[in-house]
């Protein structure tokens, strides 16, 4: 069962708006809202006050119109030929991520005779998507191009914005300042999440967070300060009881040092739960909970199945048809990703399909 609190998304974004303030907060939506369902995660933060959202690819900006008519919606991955009428079509705006984007867009527009709105992606280090100074060298004195078009936002990337005392950060912020001085004025955005945690001097016209919202911690220090928006449960199947020396699961990587009682849940890696998260012999894994009790792995995660330790839980909590947490207030997405080697944003998004999914306070 994965329930995902809608109530506790729009408080994120409402704390987030906050943070950010007087900078407009926009939401990144993009990979079905993180892997949440963007129908549902876009909804919530429609009412709870958001206007401008921002999604990967084309088909996600098609679908997220047909959800919101009136919301601004801005494609990161950029123009690629032969899609500027889609963009206008579906009233989106691209994000240009090169002079000849800026130079397609432009053209399109002229032939139409219409200033339609784009942003401007600059790369100030990250060496991903955007402008590079010679692209922007290249077209800052190109007066026909941006009378042609309608910018209305130019933007950035933080690199390592997650952690606050890396030099990047205000590096990033310097060449940012630089090569937007270059450009046409307009609104401006630097911060995602964990841009926003660093402090008005990243906020600028608008910020963009995407983890924060749903309850992943954006930054590598302190505690996370956002609401969890993920409840992952598994079901037990069965109670087993196996003898000092047995060994549990696939490969037999967990030998048995006392007389152990098992709970077999119904959860795998097939629901997100990465074999990383796995409990060999004198290994760590992935710590469920049943009540406020702990219930270590053991051995190996399956496709469909995991085993964990309830020899110290009460037998009340661990009868067949309980249900055991395995993500939510006992164990956050950052516990997850730490244990299992990577971060909150894979988390998310690999939760996958199977799980029956359950929207609570929309």
């Amino acid at each position: 069962m994965l329930t995902i609190d809608l109530a506790a998304l729009a408080d994120n974004y409402r704390d987030l708006c906050a943070r950010a303030r007087p900078a407009e907060c926009a939401a990144v939506v993009k990979a079905d809202a993180y892997g949440l369902g963007m129908a549902q995660a876009a909804s919530a933060l429609w009412r709870a006050g958001c206007r401008t959202f921002f999604v990967a690819t084309i088909a996600e900006g098609i679908d997220l119109r047909t959800l919101l008519p009136d919301a601004v919606i801005y494609v990161l991955n950029g123009l690629m030929a032969g899609t500027a009428m889609t963009f206008q079509e579906h009233g989106l705006r691209p994000v240009l991520n090169s002079a000849a984007e800026v130079r397609d867009w432009a053209g399109y527009c002229a032939r139409n005779r219409k200033a339609l709105p784009c942003a401007v992606h600059l790369d100030t280090g990250m060496n991903r998507l955007g402008l590079s100074a010679l692209d922007v060298d290249e077209i800052r004195d190109a007066d026909e191009l941006w009378e042609a078009l309608a910018l209305s936002l130019v933007m950035s990337h933080l690199a390592c914005a997650d952690d606050r005392a890396h030099a990047k950060n205000a590096q990033q912020r310097a060449r940012f300042e630089a090569l937007r001085a270059l450009l046409p004025e307009t609104l401006t955005s630097l911060a995602n999440s964990a841009g926003i945690l660093l402090g008005p001097d990243y906020h600028y016209d608008l910020v963009r967070p995407g983890v924060a919202l749903y309850g992943g911690h954006p930054q590598r220090q302190g505690e996370n300060p956002f609401r969890a928006v993920v409840h992952l449960m598994g079901r037990i199947l069965q109670i087993r009881h196996a003898t000092q020396g047995e060994t549990v699961g696939y490969g037999a990587t967990r030998t048995l040092q006392r007389p152990t009682r098992i709970a077999v849940v119904s959860a795998g890696y097939a629901d997100g739960l990465f074999r990383a998260l796995s409990a060999g012999d004198g290994e760590t894994g992935l710590t469920a909970y049943l009540g406020p009790y702990a219930a270590p792995i053991l051995g190996r995660v399956s496709m469909d199945l995991i085993s964990v330790d309830v020899t110290e839980v009460p037998e009340a909590f661990c009868q067949r048809g309980a249900w055991v947490e395995l993500l939510g207030p006992n164990v956050s997405a950052h516990t997850m990703a730490a244990q299992a080697g990577t971060i909150d944003y894979e988390v998310l998004t690999s939760l996958g399909t199977r799980a029956t999914r359950r929207y609570i306070g929309g």
